[in-house]
């Protein structure tokens, strides 16, 4: 005969025992004085006691279940549901039961966020990415108008803490106004493109001048990768800037001179260039002129066939084309600006890059197509039947058809009403200004042009007299070229004053932009 103390685990005479020793009365008086085999002696209290069991043989879950209203209940059963689901560990089913049950009845988090001060608001959101505060405007209206409204704060907060130094000394903000979502987004497209092409010049480098092809030879280049993209996008975003304002200014020129460009005025110096260049400091002007020649270069090289093929195997491989004329590169760096380039470079495959380059420059001087406004014929020379809404004729007919108040009418103008509202609310804001070198009008494209100078003369010889007459350097041989530039970016200990001179004094990495930042445009416009 087994003990008394002896039973089965989990059976009905385990739970009544065990309420038993905690004082349950009820339980006490159903507990047969049996065990399996047959009867046995009174019961005496046990010491053993599970950790999980309550004091009462109701549970405090039970007893709040009781009061709970049925859809209260229903959210119970779903949480409980969930839980059991998930193959948890059972000294946590209690605490992860409650918390499931505490969020369920918790406000939601838009009345939480709402109720906060309207300067915590502004806090939290400007901490996020704006790429999520511009979505942020397409949750609601309340959200919209929240965003709307506090738009000049959020913007100076990340101009203040996520703008590098070299951005802002470039494109400061213009005096007496606040900043808007349009200046801090243009930077960030600026900021995008100069890593962006860093990141392809650098692997052009890496690749067909050091030769490191293997990964362990990728590997091993890495920390001078690293600090070459560095170096590089401070200076690709000043090329940027000198690009956008060369084509800005250069139409101004041609509009101020009664159509007459730079190839029919005499000059020494480029005067638009002379204009832009004064804005650079010393430092600046010098490490661009340095690098200037290793951008275009690299460009150049990238729409050009590989080097190594011959004739032969040019043919066997479709590399049909050769490279573009100059003028071609003249009017993507000028016109296109370094966003076109950021595109060419971008597409693969050498046959689709030249296909892609040469529809873009046709396009540039291509008349606009004259749509035919003659009756189109139907079959067998039939002609087809004239529309309700009509075209031409008299304008008593028109006016008569105008007139007439019609039930589509109504719902047109209410639609129109409609969508003017949604207009008003979404696109109105700041961002409606477009992107930075947006694609010219066709009358500004026909008289710059056949105006564009040379590729050899862009940039160079301006530079180089500048820097001379300013004195940055004492002659023309202390300038450092190519292979002295070479090694000068893949210098690994970066000074602190030269950090500090382009990022900032006390920029935090996210200033420095990551090559992560390079894999996609949130802020395309």
């Amino acid at each position: 005969m087994d003990p008394y103390h002896i039973t089965e685990f989990a059976s009905p005479r385990y739970f009544s025992k065990l309420d038993q020793q905690h004082g349950d009365p009820s339980a006490q008086e159903a507990l047969p004085n049996t065990t399996l085999n047959g009867p046995s002696r009174p019961l005496e209290q046990s010491k053993f006691a599970l950790p999980l069991r309550f004091s009462s043989s109701a549970t405090p879950h039970q007893q709040t279940s009781d009061q709970l209203k049925p859809a209260e209940k229903r959210h119970e059963k779903r949480a409980r549901f969930l839980f059991l689901s998930k193959k948890s560990a059972p000294g946590e089913a209690g605490e992860r039961t409650s918390s499931s049950l505490d969020l369920a009845r918790s406000p939601p988090f838009n009345h939480l966020f709402f109720s906060l001060p309207s300067e915590l608001q502004v806090q939290i959101i400007s901490s996020l990415p704006l790429s999520d505060i511009l979505n942020l405007r397409l949750v609601s209206k309340t959200w919209h108008e929240l965003i709307t409204v506090n738009e000049a704060p959020i913007a100076r907060i990340h101009i203040d803490y996520h703008i590098p130094a070299f951005a802002t000394r470039l494109y400061p903000l213009p005096s007496n106004t606040s900043p808007d979502f349009h200046y801090l987004c243009s930077l960030w497209h600026r900021l995008h493109v100069a890593a962006k092409l860093a990141h392809l010049i650098c692997e052009w480098i890496t690749k067909d001048i050091f030769l490191r092809r293997t990964e362990a030879e990728r590997l091993d280049f890495e920390p001078k990768y690293e600090s070459m993209r560095r170096r590089l996008i401070p200076l690709v975003f000043t090329i940027f800037h000198f690009f956008e304002m060369y084509r800005k200014d250069h139409v101004q020129y041609i509009l101020n001179n009664d159509g007459h460009g730079l190839l029919h005025t005499p000059y020494t110096l480029n005067p638009i260039e002379l204009n832009i260049m004064k804005q650079y400091d010393e430092k600046t002007l010098l490490r661009v002129h340095e690098i200037f020649p290793l951008v275009v270069s690299s460009f150049c090289r990238r729409l050009r066939p590989p080097s190594y093929v011959g004739r032969v195997e040019r043919s066997l491989r479709g590399y049909l084309k050769e490279k573009p004329p100059d003028e071609v590169h003249a009017a993507t760096l000028c016109l296109g600006g370094l966003r076109q380039v950021e595109k060419f470079w971008e597409i693969k495959g050498y046959n689709i890059r030249r296909g892609a380059v040469d529809s873009w420059y046709s396009g540039l001087s291509r008349e606009p197509v004259e749509t035919d406004t003659k009756s189109r014929r139907g079959f067998m020379g039939l002609g087809r039947r004239k529309q309700s809404i009509p075209n031409g004729g008299d304008s008593h007919s028109r006016s008569s058809f105008e007139g007439r108040p019609t039930s589509q009418g109504k719902q047109l103008k209410r639609h129109s009403k409609e969508s003017d509202h949604l207009t008003n609310l979404v696109y109105q804001t700041s961002l409606s200004a477009g992107m930075p070198m947006a694609p010219l009008p066709k009358e500004h494209l026909r008289l710059v042009l056949p105006d564009l100078p040379a590729l050899q003369q862009i940039w160079l010889v301006t530079a180089e007299a500048l820097i001379l007459e300013r004195k940055i350097v004492e002659r023309p041989q202390d300038i450092r070229r190519n292979a002295q530039v070479m090694l000068e970016l893949i210098r690994e200990d970066v000074a602190a004053e030269e950090e500090e001179w382009w990022y900032g004094r006390g920029s935090p990495e996210s200033l420095k932009l990551p090559r992560e930042a390079t894999e996609d445009d949130p802020l395309e416009f």
